[in-house]
């Protein structure tokens, strides 16, 4: 028998290290080993043990005498070919490990501890059935009903139902351990296992029949129906008003797909928004619901999978993440609120869900909708250069009006003397509200209550030792913190430097908590942000709470802008409007557009008719006027000509080559060396840019300074070669130990 080698990831190599590795496959293996199964291998001088992932199996090798396998860590493949496929197509387009795409890829159940055991098993229930007729049973339970009365039980309701799981027959008749026991001894019982699922707990909904649509929600439907049943990859643009009724399209579109027996994956941006959402769709579609996100236990999040694997789940809804659920015979991706940056992850592999949907559904040709009321700039220029298909929701469902929208300038309240974050005009309507029994929702993208602290005399500001921002004050636990690296320090009441009187400001949740209990002491107000939303559910609990206990007013950051729906909510502040706009990146606009007009759109959703207060200080930024008139198309004409003049995507595409390191002058040296590479290697290309080095907004963050270079051109293989050798030679420089070099896809600057 000829010898069989296997092509392997090594887990735990850096990216300069990373490529497939020829190991020797040891006879006994030899029949089961299969591409996607995971191994131990001997690795490096010190042939330390280590995890492999097989990638192919041949009877030939480059090497004399590979090293051999120790062990297989799998008895099935546990990634298909098309998961292999997507590893590697991650590998190339994020700059990442072949195995930290395999990572993001399977669940944390899968994989090992240290001590060797999987991180999660799988359960087995115990059950019994009966190894005679039922015809038969039920006459042994005749003829014990007088001697044996638990053992007539048990008998007389497998007569009925064959089988049951063995605690729960108990249950229904009372019967003993050893009773059942002795039935089995006897010959007419037998004790069997089965794999049961430990699912995650969700307000199931009443069931209910599919949403009956509007017109135009009906002329989208169909469209994407057509679309669907074409079965070629295809993407598409669903772009509706808040309000407009987004998820019965979703609905109608989801069960022809599932009635066509495809799967569907529906990505929401926020672990908040998916018990909405199973509570909704699971009126429709019951137990072929799964849901994937990462704040499930690790063996629900482990057994959802297998559910998905198995084709007993056909409906998948997570965050992002639940990209890489392992669909057979996919139909359909649906991205909800695709414009949001929570679809991009920030650690390694760097990939975008819309990114990893494309491949998908190219591969498995399904379609990609893309839903929003406020569409990333790319997407609605894609749609209208054709790319993908447009199906248009411009009115509410219920045809109600939009939110009539107030924008108060901010500096005529300073005029006045009020110095408070709440303007007397939101006062007022807040009063209204109050009075009509009506609730309100605030908005602020700051938690805490001050955003800094300063001396008046001498201006000393409190600062983070280790981060470059100044601290936050919390007024609960009377301390100051840093929201980079977590430090902490108790909160001084006079200036350190000169002794002088501390000033607060920069209002938080916190601070517009308290102002309110000032101005409506009898009325109770709930605030939702990262302070007060600390465990798994609690974000739910507490809207629920809003909803069911009629709270007045909600005070809340990012949280409560986008996919709530809450009838009795007819009032939306917006304290803050300017505060994300001057931050140096060139989305800003687009991100303190689609914040403004989502967290607008929770406004006057049912019957009564919806109001919103916008305040800033700048209240003749264009900006802040489409959004106050929810135009979006205006605001799209004006960003699309502003990014043709700044070479922006979706005009060019960016890689950022970020540098860290703990000492700013190696950090800066190893940039200049990276742009002379760059430029040696990519600057006689046309359109194509290298710009930087440049520090980050918060240039030192856990005591590490972080540099960028901007490569703006339209990345092919070649651009993402040359960008993987630099890397490759950046990480492996001796004069730059200690410094750290990634590259990062269309970036969230």
């Amino acid at each position: 028998m000829s010898q069989v080698y296997a092509k392997i990831a090594v887990s735990e190599l850096t990216y300069w290290l990373d490529r497939p590795y020829d190991y020797l496959v040891p006879a006994p293996f030899a029949e089961k080993i299969k591409p996607g199964m995971r191994v131990h291998i001997p690795f490096s001088r010190g042939n330390r043990k280590a995890e492999g992932i097989v990638l192919s199996v041949s009877d030939k090798t480059d090497y004399e005498s590979p090293k051999a396998i120790i062990s297989l860590l799998d008895e099935e493949p546990v990634l298909t070919k098309d998961q292999l496929e997507l590893a590697f197509w991650m590998r190339e387009r994020f700059f990442c490990t072949v195995y930290e795409a395999v990572r993001a890829i399977l669940p944390a159940g899968l994989w090992f501890s240290v001590d060797g055991k999987r991180k999660a098993k799988d359960k087995m229930t115990e059950y019994i059935r009966l190894c005679v007729s039922g015809e038969e049973a039920y006459e042994l339970a005749s003829q014990k009903r007088k001697k044996a009365p638990q053992q007539a039980a048990v008998l007389s309701l497998l007569s009925a139902v064959y089988e049951g799981e063995t605690a729960e027959v108990r249950t229904l008749t009372g019967a003993s351990r050893p009773t059942i026991k002795s039935l089995a001894e006897a010959g007419i019982i037998e004790f069997f296992h089965k794999e049961s699922f430990r699912r995650p707990t969700f307000k199931q909904g009443e069931k209910k029949a599919i949403p009956e649509l509007d017109d135009d929600q009906s002329r989208a439907y169909e469209g994407l129906k057509k679309l669907c049943l074409d079965e070629k990859a295809g993407a598409a643009l669903l772009f509706g008003v808040t309000g407009s009724g987004k998820t019965s399209v979703y609905i109608r579109l989801i069960d022809s797909v599932l009635n066509r027996d495809k799967a569907v994956i529906l990505l929401v941006p926020e672990i908040a928004l998916t018990p909405q959402m199973l509570q909704t769709f699971s009126s429709h579609f019951g137990d072929k619901i799964a849901v994937l996100h990462s704040s499930l236990s690790v063996a629900e999040r482990y057994d959802e999978w297998k559910r998905v694997k198995k084709g007993e789940a056909r409906l998948v809804i997570g965050t992002r993440s639940a990209i890489f659920a392992p669909c057979e015979n996919l139909g359909l991706i649906i991205i909800d609120e695709e414009q949001e940056d929570t679809y991009k992850s920030e650690s390694a592999p760097r990939y975008h869900a819309t990114d990893v949907a494309k491949f998908r559904c190219h591969k498995d040709g399904a379609v990609l909708l893309l839903g929003s009321a406020t569409p990333d700039v790319c997407s609605m220029y894609a749609a209208q250069m054709g790319q993908y298909s447009f199906y248009n929701l411009p009115n509410r469902y219920n045809r109600m009006a939009l939110p009539e929208v107030k924008i108060v300038d901010m500096k005529r309240e300073l005029r006045r003397g009020n110095n408070s974050c709440i303007s007397s005009f939101l006062r007022e309507e807040l009063q209204k509200n109050i009075d009509n029994g009506e609730q309100s929702i605030l908005f602020i993208n700051r938690r805490g209550t001050s955003k800094l602290i300063t001396c008046g005399d001498c201006g000393y500001i409190y600062k983070c030792p280790h981060c470059s921002v100044s601290l936050t004050y919390h007024a609960g636990i009377k301390r100051l913190q840093c929201h980079y690296c977590g430090y902490s320090r108790r909160a001084a009441t006079i200036c350190p430097d000169c002794g002088g009187e501390l000033c607060f400001t920069g209002d938080g949740t916190e601070r517009i908590e308290e102002q309110l209990r000032e101005m409506f002491p009898e009325v109770e107000t709930l605030r939702v942000d990262t302070d007060t939303v600390t465990e798994a559910g609690s974000h739910d609990a507490l809207l629920s709470r809003f909803r069911e206990e009629h709270i007045p007013i909600m005070i809340g950051t990012q949280m409560v802008t986008k996919g709530l729906n809450f009838e009795d909510v007819t009032l939306v502040g917006v304290l803050s409007a300017d505060q994300s706009l001057y931050c140096g990146d060139y989305r800003a606009a687009e991100r303190t557009f689609s914040l403004i007009t989502q967290v607008i759109g929770r406004s006057g959703r049912a019957q009564r008719p919806g109001r919103a207060i916008i305040q800033s200080f700048t209240p003749e930024n264009s900006v802040i006027r489409f959004a106050a008139k929810q135009d979006y198309e205006a605001f799209y004409k004006e960003e699309i000509d502003l990014r043709r003049v700044q070479k922006c995507p979706p005009f060019t595409q960016m890689i950022a080559i970020t540098v860290i390191g703990g000492d700013e002058s190696t950090v800066l040296r190893c940039c200049g060396e990276i742009k002379k590479l760059l430029h040696h290697a990519l600057g006689t290309r046309l359109n194509t840019d290298i710009l930087g080095p440049a520090p980050y907004p918060i240039v030192k963050v856990a005591g590490k300074f972080r540099y960028k270079l901007i490569l703006r051109c339209q990345p092919d293989r070649e651009v993402r070669a040359a960008v993987s050798k630099i890397l490759i030679h950046s990480n492996t420089q001796r004069e730059y130990r200690g410094v750290s070099v990634y590259a990062d896809m269309n970036p969230l600057l």
